[in-house]
């Protein structure tokens, strides 16, 4: 088995190089590759987990399986170096038994990488979807060079399913002007925003809220209900302290993968506040507008707003700055969702955040970094 899983230093053909941008040799713009990976090579199963970029370098495990016997084993490391990146890795036998001298690594220098491509000399990853990536390698088989491909597909994710919804599907789209009067509306349920995640507890003179939701192909529905005695709206720069304002807060997951979305957009935590601007945190750690995702209708009457809001659902593919394409929905989809609302009556700092998902432990305020605390929705059609 070993004398066709030597690696060469050098790049056969594995992809037509096109005038796909090419971008900057760092590992924050490979980190799709972090993962739990399944797939079928060399007439058995293949396994391979890439951590998460850290320390200036992602880690990966592999092995491979036939007949239920374990062939052989590879750590392999992508580490940033001098501006550049390197692929390093070690083969190991099913006793750990290393094939490579003490000190001997094969080493893989990167020669570029584009949104979905990855290419070293000698190994190249691409990526086919969020959940499907192939690893082309060049193999030495007696002094042949093969390219094998092996297709892998990431391991489903392990979030667990709490709060579990369903929202029924709207024939017609309702109209966003903050007046409920569509049928859609009269027939969807109402759900409680009342889990307290930060601050004191608060009496039902200072809030009370609730929520409905329905859908379309185009976009989730939200319904929102909010009794708050006294609305704050200080600054009048929408990217200045939002938290701190009076604020509607919706968390959306679009395939219900869960896990980390800090500072990336595996998830969304939209701030919508009173005038109807949309904020979340990306990439660069600062609040950026997203006003093109939601659109909202508010009306208040007295102490009771009333929120119509369209939500257009994009997946962890999308970048900033770029054009991306919302998700068309279908039925039996499942949406990871939470929503809260941000109540500030006097204060420098928001004085309650309250939720519709109970949160355990002591730090309740995880909605914007971890999607795990959201719940379910599954789309349905009547």
């Amino acid at each position: 088995m070993k004398y066709f899983i030597k690696f060469l230093i050098f790049l056969m053909s594995v992809f037509v190089y096109t005038q796909d941008k090419t971008l900057e040799p760092k590992l924050e713009n490979i980190k799709w590759i972090s993962g739990t990976w399944h797939g079928e090579a060399f007439g058995g199963i293949t396994e391979e987990v890439w951590s998460e970029p850290s320390g200036g370098s992602m880690m990966a495990t592999f092995k491979l399986i036939v007949d239920n016997k374990v062939q052989f084993y590879e750590i392999e490391v992508i580490r940033e170096i001098e501006n550049n990146l390197i692929l390093q890795l070690k083969h190991f036998g099913e006793d750990l038994k290393g094939w490579e001298t003490k000190d001997e690594t094969v080493d893989f220098p990167l020669k570029y990488i584009t949104e979905d491509k990855v290419v070293f000399e000698g190994m190249a990853f691409e990526k086919v979807n969020p959940t499907e990536m192939n690893v082309y390698v060049d193999i030495d088989n007696k002094g042949k060079v093969e390219t094998v491909k092996f297709n892998y597909r990431k391991k489903e994710n392990t979030k667990p399913i709490k709060q579990l919804i369903n929202v029924n599907y709207a024939i017609e789209s309702p109209i966003i002007d903050g007046i409920t009067n569509e049928v859609v509306w009269e027939k969807a349920e109402w759900h409680p925003i009342d889990q307290l995640w930060l601050g004191n507890n608060y009496s039902s003179e200072d809030f009370e809220g609730r929520y409905k939701l329905t859908w379309t192909e185009e976009a989730l529905y939200l319904l929102a209900e909010i009794k708050d005695d006294k609305l704050r709206d200080v600054y009048k720069d929408p990217l200045k302290s939002w938290w701190d304002e009076d604020c509607l807060e919706i968390f959306v997951d679009e395939d219900n993968s869960g896990g980390d979305h800090q500072y990336n957009h595996n998830a969304f935590a939209y701030h919508v506040d009173l005038d109807g601007n949309v904020v979340d945190v990306n990439h660069t750690k600062e609040g950026k507008l997203y006003n093109s995702h939601v659109t909202s209708a508010r009306r208040t009457d007295g102490n009771t707003t009333i929120w119509e809001v369209k939500i257009l659902l994009f997946d962890d593919t999308y970048k900033d700055d770029t054009e991306n394409q919302p998700v068309k929905l279908e039925s039996n989809k499942n949406i990871g969702f939470a929503l809260a609302y941000c109540d500030n009556d006097n204060s420098e700092h928001r004085e309650n955040f309250i939720g519709s998902v109970f949160i355990e432990g002591a730090n309740k305020d995880r909605g914007w970094i971890d999607a795990n605390i959201f719940g379910t929705l599954v789309l349905k059609t009547e």
